[in-house]
């Protein structure tokens, strides 16, 4: 009986490499499922633009800081005027975000914070600016973003139709930060080295292409599809549903937990990028493109973080995640405040970043799927809080204690810090997951119980304990 021949080497490898071409293009067709919706990718791109831009500015910030005063408890006072903002009016920003129409108060919150980049240009390019110029804007920038933050993470779910692919959405939201993150530190030392080596203002420069970076996402917003949208009506006094957000974040147990957990963090652990100006001149020996490069390494960890992310398949077992990120930041950022050398210095923002990224992702990815959808804007004002307003404190104590002592001492006591709190959380975990286990199974997350599920939002309500 005759055999058909075996094919021919050359057609296996071509077959072999269709096979490799096509489950490749599959894999990121599934990391990038979120940008089919044509709202999201407006957002997607006005977005990395603008915050591109915003790194760009935050890294010519604080080097405008040091280069004019020397003084690391400035830029402990120029951190804590930037984020104070968001922790007194973070409540009263989620109140306003559940009533009115969050696409239209983007557009207002993007467009102040353009002008506001502008001035700071205008300043900076006439050669004028004076320290208190600087406290003062940032201090506006920071009125902005107290609505403008919570604003941004409620308005990203309304842009995704199918809840399965939010998870999906944040972490893209991760990728896109940090590619900013990654780029925008590099491009601003680079400039500001360049321009200010032939006598201009770099850091002006940086400030007028932030402003410019606005244009885009406010462009993209207004190029959105999103139904006509009225502020809801007050049934009640703004004094009640502040109370009312207060006693279901903080009655619910994950939440509670996860909001203490970024308080700890941000308190502790954010306050060495306020510094790192001083570790880049002082402990390194460096001008503002060595700057760059420290940002750039964390940037990078958190970029490879986002996208670990970006790939997964379900939101289960991001929990675990967070107290073993939190504790493997703590160990690095102890290494990282006593060394003073680049080389070695790089390795260890990679895993700061990347830790960082993780635990902030997996938290708000966490809370995103079990919040209520009618208190979504108040919760995420408290997270806002707690990741910014609680930075302000730390920025002023790191730089206070720096100043005092040095930044080895105030790394170490941040990192121990952070170990504290990678801890504590992992000791509550197991009560947290039992709590959470039951709206997972009510959305359809773990499937099981999946079948007749036929209202996510009203089933994603915490269960409520009795006596």
């Amino acid at each position: 009986m005759p055999t058909s021949p075996p094919p021919a080497p050359d057609a296996v490898d071509v077959d072999e490499e269709q096979q490799a071409l096509t489950s490749n293009v599959s894999r990121l067709s599934f990391m990038t499922r979120a940008l089919r919706y044509r709202n999201y990718r407006l957002f997607f791109g006005g977005q990395i633009i603008s915050l591109l831009g915003s790194w760009i500015t935050q890294i010519a910030t604080t080097w405008l800081v040091y280069r004019l005063t020397n003084s690391p408890l400035l830029l402990g006072a120029v951190g804590f005027a930037g984020q104070i903002p968001a922790f007194f009016l973070g409540p009263i920003a989620g109140v306003m975000i559940d009533r009115w129409p969050r696409h239209r108060l983007l557009v207002i919150t993007q467009t102040l914070a353009m002008l506001q980049s502008f001035a700071l240009a205008a300043l900076a390019l006439s050669g004028h600016i004076v320290i208190w110029h600087i406290i003062a804007l940032m201090a506006v920038q920071g009125l902005i973003n107290a609505f403008d933050m919570p604003c941004r993470q409620a308005f990203v779910v309304e842009l995704i139709e199918n809840k399965e692919d939010l998870s999906n959405a944040i972490a893209l939201n991760s990728s896109m930060f940090n590619i900013a993150r990654l780029l925008g530190p590099s491009i601003g030392g680079l400039l500001i080295a360049f321009i200010n080596a032939r006598g201009g203002h770099g850091e002006g420069w940086c400030f007028a292409i932030d402003g410019i970076s606005y244009l885009a996402v406010i462009g993209c917003l207004l190029a959105m599809k999103v139904p006509p949208q009225e502020a809801k009506p007050l049934d009640t006094n703004h004094w009640q549903q502040l109370k009312e957000g207060y006693r279901y974040a903080f009655g619910f147990g994950p939440i509670r937990a996860l909001l203490i957990l970024m308080g700890i963090m941000s308190l502790m652990g954010m306050p060495y990028a306020v510094l790192m100006p001083v570790v880049a001149k002082d402990v390194m020996h460096g001008e503002a493109n060595t700057l760059g490069f420290l940002m750039a390494a964390s940037g990078m960890g958190a970029l490879a973080s986002a996208l670990v992310l970006a790939a997964r398949r379900s939101i289960r077992g991001l929990g675990k995640l967070i107290p073993i990120c939190t504790i493997a930041f703590a160990i690095a950022l102890f290494g990282f405040g006593r060394v003073n050398v680049v080389w070695m210095a790089l390795p260890l923002l990679f895993v700061m970043g990347f830790s960082m990224m993780m635990q902030n992702a997996a938290a708000n990815t966490i809370l995103q799927t079990i919040v209520e959808p009618d208190k979504r804007g108040r919760v995420m004002s408290l997270y806002t809080m707690a990741f910014m307003g609680m930075a302000t404190i730390g920025s002023l104590w790191a730089g206070a204690l720096a100043a005092k002592t040095d930044v080895t001492t105030t790394l170490s006591v941040s990192a121990i810090g952070c170990l504290l709190a990678g801890l504590w959380f992992a000791r509550q975990l197991p009560v947290l997951r039992d709590d959470v286990i039951p709206i997972y199974q009510r959305l359809g997350i773990i499937p099981e119980v999946a079948q007749g599920v036929e209202n996510a939002s009203e089933l994603s309500r915490p269960p409520q304990r009795q006596g």
